[in-house]
């Protein structure tokens, strides 16, 4: 889910941190357990992505939320946004969407991207809380604003929806074509949905067929269907320097 934190200041947290990512988890422990029983948030929420994970320790769900929950009390966000996200999912806890939204609240008034994108889930599914676009769209926002690319993507759903915001197809592109940047294959594929269709952009095969295909070389079945419908419609050259030009930007976006 989340790497260890990164901590700041040298010491023994430091030395965690080091020994975690070299691999070597059993030293990792040893730094974090006692700072962790002393009640350091951070070392608490470190020990409990180790037993989230299963490093160098047996894979523990239950003793993961319980680290998780010591610092979240303290207001560590990152613990709030874990804690949140096991309580949705139901791993280690009985699943809770009350008890998820309320820790992803706490998590995402600190401005944690993950916990505003995922509230705004629950707000648009009407989970854990009434369902209100307004709000999801609200909490999409405080995400995307900070270049979250997910939040992006599902804010861009929500204006070519019309769902807590009036329908707007230009606005949908917007948000799409933020997150297809940041190589979300969704936004890829949407973005490349617009092209072909020409809604909140003007029809344009040859673009459309470069959206698609980087969303299919991601591994989008639906978007490398539509890439070949696209090109049904498009001469060899077209296609041949579509192709160019996905290659070029994968290359740009070191993939």
């Amino acid at each position: 889910m989340l790497a260890v934190a990164v901590p700041v200041n040298a010491g023994p947290l430091e030395d965690g941190k080091a020994a975690y990512d070299r691999g070597d988890y059993a030293t990792a422990l040893k730094f974090f357990r006692p700072l962790a029983d002393q009640g350091d948030a951070e070392a608490q929420f470190n020990l409990g992505v180790i037993y989230e994970n299963g490093q160098g320790v047996p894979q523990d769900y239950a003793e993961a939320v319980k680290r998780y929950r010591k610092a979240a009390a303290q207001g560590y966000s990152l613990a709030q946004y874990n804690l949140g996200f096991m309580y949705r999912n139901g791993v280690g806890v009985p699943q809770d969407y009350t008890e998820a939204v309320t820790w992803l609240r706490m998590a995402a008034e600190q401005g944690n991207t993950d916990a505003q994108t995922n509230l705004g889930v629950m707000y648009a599914n009407g989970q854990g809380v009434p369902q209100d676009y307004a709000e999801a769209v609200k909490w999409y926002h405080k995400a995307a604003a900070q270049g979250y690319a997910g939040a992006q993507h599902n804010l861009g759903v929500m204006y070519a929806a019309g769902q807590g915001v009036p329908q707007d197809h230009i606005e949908a592109v917007r948000w799409w074509r933020k997150a297809a940047d940041k190589d979300h294959a969704g936004a890829q594929h949407n973005l490349g949905a617009m092209y072909a269709a020409g809604k909140g952009v003007r029809k344009d095969n040859f673009l459309a067929h470069l959206w698609f295909n980087l969303a299919a070389s991601q591994g989008s079945e639906k978007a490398r269907k539509l890439r070949n419908k696209i090109a049904e419609q498009m001469t060899p050259d077209q296609i041949t320097e579509a192709q160019h030009l996905a290659r070029e930007w994968m290359a740009k976006h070191q993939r």
